[in-house]
């Protein structure tokens, strides 16, 4: 079988989806003030609400999507996936109550849990010498959706808030016929569907069946909590202390996305091996928790852009955290570690608008006016994943002496 059409269908398809992810972030401010008739505080409070629930759905039905695509196979989950895509984009785009544009978001996290069953599809046509390589296309594809999202929704914002969901309906329709002229069945032996296994909460309670991690993986949430700040306020941010438009605001979210590749494909692969997994934590944390008061005292746009790409250089947190955590498990448990991290992420998706974009309320509402206050308590966040890291560190020396 040529596996060439197929790979790119899936390759288009996590595209899709994670332009999904940043294609509405431009213009949802507009579009929420403009369905509620608030101000922009108030439509941070809502944008909020929405984020967290695509969040919240893609944590609770992610495990279960992947079981029904080894129960059904891989074809009819990812089409019936970019289906429902299309439906939600057309009736967010046609929405005019906040309640519609909730049920849509649900809707849409529901559906963009399909990521799992794309990587199975790569798995299942990847001969073991190239599963590797083929996992690369997938982050690649998944980075470069990221980087086109914000970009392409700035400049589609000229055209009104609602016209980047008309994009991202006509290109999910457009690939779902792609994907029923070329995608075949790949999945070779069905496996009948259990709840149990399709439980989300599996994996974080298996936090206690870990030992040693405690307190790594406590870092790990507080740095989560803390990073989900950009996602969650910066177009409100921007908007409210530099004046920026959609455009703006997207080419901000593509420098940084665009950094945040550089940092994944280059500046990791570099640093972490000279300075080891504890030394980059050591130093990048603080280092992170220094740049996010910068954000929230910065006086200039300008001076933002400039930024950027320093606030994109913390991103090697992340992988250290992976790496030290995986050295404390054995072998034969690294696959439900990764699940606990996942998890852990998942829940920080969730936690976080919802707790920054309501500092964004408090902070810009009623006469007040400190656009920066997220990243201030963004800043204390990553201060204290530092603290309870340097805590764990010193106990550890002091019990091996």
């Amino acid at each position: 079988m040529d596996n060439r059409r197929p790979i790119l269908f899936i390759l288009i398809t996590i595209v899709i989806e994670a332009m999904g992810i940043g294609l509405v972030l431009p213009v949802m401010p507009s579009l929420l003030r403009e369905v509620q008739g608030t101000d922009l505080s108030e439509a941070a409070l809502w944008g909020g609400l929405l984020a967290s629930s695509y969040a919240l759905m893609q944590f609770l039905f992610s495990p279960t999507i992947g079981n029904l695509s080894d129960r059904f196979g891989r074809r009819p989950v990812l089409l019936l996936s970019l289906a429902v895509i299309f439906v939600d984009h057309v009736i967010m785009a046609l929405a005019t109550s906040i309640w519609v544009l909730l049920i849509g978001r649900i809707i849409a996290g529901i559906a963009a849990a399909t990521m799992s069953t794309a990587t199975a599809f790569m798995a299942d046509i990847s001969p073991p010498e190239k599963k590797a390589a083929n996992f690369g296309l997938v982050s690649a594809a998944f980075g470069l959706g990221f980087v086109l999202g914000p970009a392409i929704g700035g400049l589609l914002a000229e055209f009104g808030p609602r016209a980047p969901f008309w994009a991202t309906a006509i290109l999910s329709a457009a690939n779902l016929v792609f994907g029923l002229l070329v995608l075949p069945e790949t999945l070779r032996r069905a496996r009948p569907f259990s709840w149990r296994r399709a439980n989300p909460l599996g994996s974080l309670l298996a936090v206690t069946a870990l030992p040693g991690l405690g307190g790594l993986l406590l870092v790990f949430f507080v740095y989560q909590v803390s990073n989900w700040v950009y996602p969650a306020v910066w177009a409100y941010f921007t908007q409210a202390a530099f004046g920026w438009d959609e455009r703006m605001v997207g080419a901000s979210l593509a420098v940084y996305g665009i950094s945040m590749v550089m940092v994944q494909g280059g500046l990791i692969r570099w640093l972490i091996p000279r300075l080891g997994e504890r030394t980059t934590l050591r130093w990048f944390l603080p280092y992170n928790a220094v740049v996010l008061l910068c954000v929230a005292f910065v006086p200039y746009g300008w001076l933002m852009l400039l930024l950027t790409p320093f606030s994109a250089i913390g991103a090697v947190v992340q992988p250290a955290i992976q790496g030290v955590a995986s050295r404390v498990v054995e072998d034969d448990a690294q696959g439900e570690l990764q699940g606990v991290l996942a998890s852990i992420t998942a829940v920080a998706a969730i936690a976080s608008p919802l707790l920054m974009t309501r500092v964004f309320n408090v902070a810009t509402s009623e006469g007040r006016d400190f656009a920066g206050a997220p990243f201030l308590v963004a800043s204390g966040l990553m201060a204290i994943a530092w603290g309870i890291y340097r805590a764990q560190t010193r106990l550890r020396a002091s019990l091996k002496t």
